[in-house]
């Protein structure tokens, strides 16, 4: 099993919850609780510090009941933590929300998946009729059905 190194200012290391957990949460760690405003976006420390194997990134994921009870998510959708970035993780939030949203040190604010990736190079043809053909063709958003 591979392993990812981690430093943590608050000595709080991120665990797994459950056997089934495919992320971890992450929590903030301030000096001062953060008020976001409906609307407003901010960076939320962590306190951590990684270092990622390459060939895998860190998924920065939005919290569920956070989005759902209070409208906080994350900026970005999901973030990427690439293998290469040393820097501390701090969490791109957004209010999407109606009311303030108080952010206190320990709060869980997001989760980290990891996951394998393969880099890939292009192969530059000359039109787009040089793609090969598939069942789907050019069917966007909604081309299924409801």
């Amino acid at each position: 099993m591979r392993a990812v190194k981690i430093y943590s200012k608050s000595g709080e290391i991120p665990a797994y919850e459950t056997e089934g957990s495919s992320g971890m949460d992450l929590r903030a760690l301030t000096d001062e609780p953060i008020l976001l405003k409906p609307m407003e976006r901010t960076l939320v420390p962590t306190g951590i510090f990684l270092e990622i194997p390459p060939g895998y990134e860190g998924q920065v994921r939005a919290r569920s009941g956070l989005s759902v009870r209070h409208g906080i998510t994350l900026i970005n959708g999901v973030g990427t933590v690439d293998s290469d970035y040393r820097g501390e993780l701090k969490i791109p939030i957004v209010n999407l929300g109606t009311e303030e949203f108080e952010i206190r040190s320990g709060d869980r604010i997001a989760q980290i998946v990891f996951a394998e990736y393969k880099q890939l190079n292009f192969n530059v043809v000359e039109s787009q009729s040089d793609l090969e053909e598939s069942e789907r063709g050019e069917g966007g958003f909604g081309h299924t059905g409801v």
